[in-house]
């Protein structure tokens, strides 16, 4: 079984994949970076991290695999168990454990999993088709030592010697003038003209228009009454259910509902699973963390069995 592309596939979803007994591959989105060393910008990405404290199994890789692999929840839990078993052996027997496009784990000197991302893949699927690049540095100390130097090559001297002014250049100057405000007069003349012109054909405009409205007829007749047939919609509340029980007669599933609710659960029923089973859930949430959270509090008080449900309800 191809454990790591099962865990590659789920992280591009959630933050937190647990092998159980193993460990759990988490990922945090990182910002847009530049490398000022070699002019290189890096788009957004998930940084990952593996945390082997965290070994509780909240169900989500088992459910994943049997989904896949059209198989039981418990068939696709032994596989799973079966395959951890293996990499611990090979862990001490000093191997490396390589999973494609994630990282490689190995016992450090301390005898605690080291691992080290690859980065092959982006699992941040907001920054899809994006890539690095460089781009080429702009030195503008070169430019502007460039400037100076043909400035001493080339200097500029300003004099103090008038230059003398030819008469033709005189008289074409005011006749220059001479027409600029002729033609400043003739414009603003035009425009008044135009403008006077505008206001009466607009009052004639509105008369006509006073006359046409007196002598309309207007017949208002009520308008029917419209049916509006709006449809209540239940409030999408998440994808992640921490099932209590799954009942083949419904009359069982509605009084654990009741059990969990005077517990202070907000218990439901979520359908048919595809045994014809009709499961009970403890509540629903909209991350993989905060379920995660809750079904190992639910474990700890009322229910060892509880497991998390990634399901889309219609």
């Amino acid at each position: 079984m191809q454990l790591e592309t099962y865990i590659s596939d789920l992280l591009y979803r959630y933050e937190c994949v647990t092998v159980p007994d193993f460990g759990s591959f988490l990922t945090q989105n990182a910002s847009a970076t530049i490398d000022e060393a070699s002019n290189t910008f890096f788009a957004p990405k998930k940084i990952m991290s593996f945390n082997e404290q965290i070994q509780n199994n909240d169900g989500l890789l088992a459910h994943y695999i049997a989904d896949v692999e059209k198989i039981p929840f418990e068939t696709a839990n032994q596989k799973v168990a079966n395959r951890v078993k293996n990499l611990k052996s090979f862990l001490t027997q000093g191997e490396t454990l390589t999973f494609n496009n994630i990282g490689t784990i190995s016992l450090n000197g301390e005898g605690k999993l080291q691992f080290e991302p690859t980065y092959h893949l982006n699992y941040l699927t907001e920054a899809f088709g994006l890539s690095q690049f460089t781009s080429r540095k702009i030195d503008r100390e070169v430019y502007k030592e460039e400037v100076e130097a043909i400035e001493k090559v080339v200097p500029i001297a300003v004099t103090n010697n008038k230059r003398k002014t030819s008469p033709l250049l005189k008289y074409a100057s005011i006749a220059l003038i001479a027409l600029t405000l002729g033609g400043y007069i003739a414009s603003n003349y035009y425009a008044n003209e135009v403008e006077a012109y505008n206001q009466v054909a607009q009052k004639e405009a509105t008369k006509q228009l006073d006359t046409k409205i007196q002598q309309a007829t207007f017949n208002l007749n009520p308008l029917p009454a419209i049916t509006l047939n709006i449809n209540k919609t239940e409030k999408t509340l998440g994808n992640f259910h921490i099932v209590a029980g799954a009942f083949r007669v419904e009359a069982n599933g509605d009084t654990k509902v009741k059990e969990l609710k005077a517990l202070g659960y907000e218990a439901r029923k979520i359908g048919l699973n595809k045994y014809g089973l009709h499961e009970v859930v403890y509540g629903t949430y909209k991350t993989g963390r905060e379920a995660l959270a809750a079904v190992k509090s639910i474990r700890k008080t009322h229910n060892q069995d509880a497991w998390i449900l990634v399901k889309e309800l219609n």
